[in-house]
């Protein structure tokens, strides 16, 4: 089978491969350390006054889920490296051991930095009326209550289990919640040690049922009663720990069925190796010693944590019935552009190109392009791609609902999705035994493109209709993810989508594609010719440009290229929510390249990307495109990804004129990178500009061309220009 895979042209051109030299920290900033900064800048949102209060709750349990996130994940990619003795060195020339290291010392610091930010937010939550106590806090009045409930609902689930030589130590499943109790006997002074595993199922914070909102830690409450749980013994001592877990899959080349093989890797990550320790206050010194014994594994790290483990579980209580202390609720819009055609989704696209503008305009106009599709008797196939739907996905019923209407529909679903590998195995099944002839694609590469097409059959002949989006086909993170969804009826368009989806379901390659670039095999080498382009524009006396705004940026090949292209005189501004490795502003490398961060309310998702070609930016001749696609060598080497060229003027304009100089001028929620690594907040003009907001009152995008222009946008970008030079 790897036979079939196709490999790229001997021909062409390798951009891929970039050696570390021993200046590569001079270069780069580490990719890991510059995400957890990212952490840094969601943890400094819990802190912003101007955030409602559950708001910033949010953002404290978003940056504890992050780091989560990032110890199962890419942590546990770096001590795998470090056991195996892997020499290879990250762009900034540190090894695996002083990458760990180094990571160890940021997050404890981070982590700390979110306990302080709790302090804050709980003091303000009281503040307002909502208390969240220790259970031995609340008064003899709730002690009924609360005993009852503990023996009603808690007691039942727990199972104490000893810890001595008698009995191994048990399995702690991963961000399991564990408490260790140092235990006395009352009748001969024997001393002994329990351990009592949280089950998942048990919410993390009880509510009390009093009128004024109380809520109070399971731990606390199991503490509280132990007498219950431990009748004869006195407690000497107790405290909470929890682990986190390797969880990564790596997909084995050798793998002969794929949805097999993931169904047996999603049971091995349950029980992956521990490869961080987290631990509350109250343990003694014996149990922690226990615990590293019996827990941790070589290059594993630990952490003691002087509050509240488990940052992320606060989500629980922003759900609370507090509409004055969250975002004012934002109902998007339904396009206009379909609205003026009936709500008929192909007649709108016939007649010309639509952007649609995710979380302001609906989602729902993606879900029903394809229920028109499947209800059209007209309609004879559909194509889509599925990287993550979501649990309760209308994009899955749709797709089933043509299958059973007699349509040909193909569905890629992507099972290396990470943790979403166990729910896309759900979906292929439903899919499959609905009809739809359900694809994988490729065993090494993900297939991260997010695309539709559907074949109707028309009086002229069959017209294809293609959705090309920036983000996600998921119905929950279409609400808070800034995403672009790309309708058009062009041909090119059509027959491009057509050989891709060819490549990804046959390894049948592409011969000549006439509108669309793709990764694995040539989005690279034509990113590297369009900032080429815009070197030559400078050397002839033209302008040189670019715009570019995506999620991370890492590959050290295309950051060697904008620092070409810097050096050259073309002047580059990025926006990177995330990971940004390069290091904007220094002098003879970076003087004319420019990096934001824009955090908010809304997470932004979309890929843009903007070159000059041979003007000043934004202007009509610009080469302007949208894509699936970071800027990371993941994207550009090992996923089937998509960039397109916006050519309708409209689309253009809206694209250009509006979104992308939306988020260059907002100075109400962005973060300047500073040569050094530091992000420093921008700080608002009197005209301050929040872009979000701007959407929010704003939310179609139809007609308004260039207001953001004629509200003098332009010129106070340039003003920033020439602050940042000074």
């Amino acid at each position: 089978m790897d036979s079939l895979v196709p490999q790229a042209p001997d021909n062409e051109e390798d951009h891929s491969s970039f050696s570390v030299d021993d200046g590569g920290s001079e270069r780069y900033f580490n990719r890991e350390l510059s995400w957890l900064g990212f952490n840094d800048r969601v943890i400094e949102e819990a802190q912003n006054s101007s955030h409602p209060l559950l708001e910033r709750l949010r953002f404290l349990s978003i940056s504890g889920s992050n780091l989560d996130e990032f110890f199962m994940v890419r942590f546990a990619g770096l001590v795998g490296q470090f056991r195996q003795n892997i020499e290879e060195r990250s762009a900034d020339g540190l090894t695996a051991k002083q990458q760990l290291l180094a990571i160890a010392s940021h997050s404890d610091k981070l982590m700390g930095n979110q306990q302080q930010v709790w302090d804050q937010l709980s003091a303000a939550l009281a503040e307002e009326d909502i208390h969240v106590l220790d259970a031995e806090q609340l008064g003899n009045s709730s002690d009924a209550w609360l005993k009852q409930h503990f023996l009603d609902q808690i007691f039942p689930v727990l199972t104490p289990q000893a810890l001595d030589p008698a009995h191994p130590f048990p399995f702690i499943p991963n961000k399991g919640l564990s408490l260790v109790f140092d235990l006395v006997r009352q009748s001969d002074n024997q001393r002994i040690r329990e351990l009592v595993m949280i089950p998942s199922g048990l919410p993390r914070f009880i509510r009390m049922p009093d009128e004024t909102p109380t809520y109070v830690s399971v731990e606390s409450v199991i503490q509280c009663y132990s007498d219950q749980l431990f009748p004869g013994y006195n407690v000497t001592n107790s405290g909470l720990f929890r682990i986190i877990r390797d969880s990564d899959i790596e997909v084995e080349e050798e793998a002969e069925d794929l949805v097999r093989y993931f169904r047996s890797a999603i049971k091995r990550r349950r029980r992956g190796d521990v490869i961080r320790l987290e631990m509350g206050p109250g343990l003694s010194d014996a149990v922690v010693a226990l615990l590293r014994e019996n827990l941790l594994t070589e290059g594993a790290t630990e952490s003691r944590v002087k509050g509240l483990v488990g940052i992320g579980d606060l989500d629980l209580l922003v759900d609370e019935d507090r509409p004055d202390l969250k975002f004012t609720p934002y109902s998007p819009r339904f396009p206009e552009r379909i609205r003026e055609h009936g709500g008929d989704c192909f007649a709108a696209i016939r007649d010309k190109d639509i952007l649609v503008h995710h979380p302001y305009e609906s989602f729902e106009v993606v879900i029903e392009f394809l229920r028109q599709a499947a209800a059209d008797p007209d309609v004879v196939a559909i194509k889509q791609t599925l990287y993550r739907a979501g649990k309760q996905s209308a994009v899955i019923r749709a797709l089933i609902d043509a299958a059973e209407a007699g349509k040909s529909v193909t569905a890629i679903v992507e099972l290396k999705a990470r943790f979403d590998e166990e729910q896309n195995l759900l979906w292929a099944s439903a899919l499959e035994r609905a009809g739809v002839q359900v694809v994988y694609g490729f065993i090494e590469w993900k297939t991260h493109a997010k695309i539709s097409m559907v074949i109707r059959k028309e009086q002229e002949g069959y017209r294809t209709y293609c959705h090309f989006g920036t983000g996600n086909y998921h119905p929950i993170t279409a609400k808070i993810y800034t995403d672009l969804s790309f309708f058009t009826a062009d041909p090119k368009a059509a027959r491009d989508a057509a050989q891709l989806f060819n490549y990804i379901t046959g390894y049948v390659e592409p011969e000549k594609l006439e509108m669309i670039s793709m990764s694995p095999r040539y989005m690279r080498r034509d990113l590297m010719d369009l900032i080429d382009r815009e070197i030559a524009n400078v050397r002839s006396g033209k302008p040189g440009m670019v715009w570019a705004k995506m999620n991370s940026l890492v590959d050290p090949a295309l950051i060697e290229k904008l620092y070409a292209a810097s050096n050259a005189g073309v002047e580059i501004d990025l926006v990177i929510r995330g990971i940004c490795c390069l290091r904007p502003g220094v002098p003879g490398m970076s003087d004319h390249i420019r990096v934001k961060s824009v955090i908010g309310r809304f997470l932004e998702h979309s890929r843009i990307w903007a070159f000059g070609n041979g003007g000043d930016l934004p202007n009509d001749e610009a080469a302007l495109y949208i894509s699936s696609a970071d800027w990371m060598p993941r994207n550009l080497d090992r996923r089937v990804e998509y960039m397109i060229p916006i050519t309708n003027p409209t689309v253009h304009d809206q694209i250009l004129d509006q979104v992308m100089v939306a988020n260059l001028i907002d100075d109400e929620q962005s973060w300047e990178l500073n040569s050094d690594g530091s992000y420093i907040r921008v700080e608002p003009s009197e005209k301050s500009f929040n872009l979000h907001r701007y959407f929010m009152t704003n939310p179609s995008l139809s007609g308004r061309g260039k207001a953001l222009n004629k509200s003098n946008a332009v010129p106070r970008l340039s003003l920033r220009r020439r602050k940042k030079k000074a």
